[in-house]
């Protein structure tokens, strides 16, 4: 079970990510049909640590084993999408393509599960203020380089 809880007017998201990097690029997802990016990852379950997540999350969504090699940053995440507002709790962590052939992909993956709507592709890191990529604190964890820390992304104020 998903750590997702309906109160009142918010639902309250456990989520954790991924930060790949390679050659300056980091790889993110998208559906299709929306208009932003975002990083790897998605819902702890109910007893499963963010590291856990991450590995799991990766393997079902791109078919890939990663290893999480180093915690990146917690971000408490504000914000509202088709009429409901979310307030999460994001979990980023650094990892690796556990095959060395894994490490050397640059072009656009598709997702393992045959969901066509979702594509995993690399954007670089200098030119990630052109892109939609959320939450937007993201970015500057991404262009800064310094590691853990802690963002608190209000797009509700």
């Amino acid at each position: 079970m998903d750590l997702t809880v309906n109160l009142e007017d918010y639902l309250l998201n456990i989520r954790a990510a991924a930060i790949i990097v390679h050659n300056n690029k980091v790889l993110v997802h998208r559906n299709v049909n929306s208009d932003h990016y975002a990083l790897l990852g998605g819902r702890v379950k109910i007893g499963e640590d963010s590291e856990t997540t991450v590995i799991r999350e990766i393997l079902e969504e791109i078919g890939k084993k990663v290893e999480v090699t180093g915690y990146v940053a917690t971000i408490e995440n504000f914000f509202e999408m088709k009429n409901k507002k979310y307030h999460e709790i994001l979990f980023v962590h650094k990892a690796e393509f556990e095959k060395e052939e894994d490490r050397k992909l640059e072009k656009t993956i598709k997702n393992a599960e045959g969901k066509e709507y979702l594509q995993y592709e690399w954007l670089e890191i200098d030119k990630l203020n052109n892109y939609n990529l959320l939450p937007n604190s993201i970015k500057n964890i991404l262009q800064e380089g310094k590691f853990p820390i802690h963002k608190i992304n209000n797009e509700l104020n």
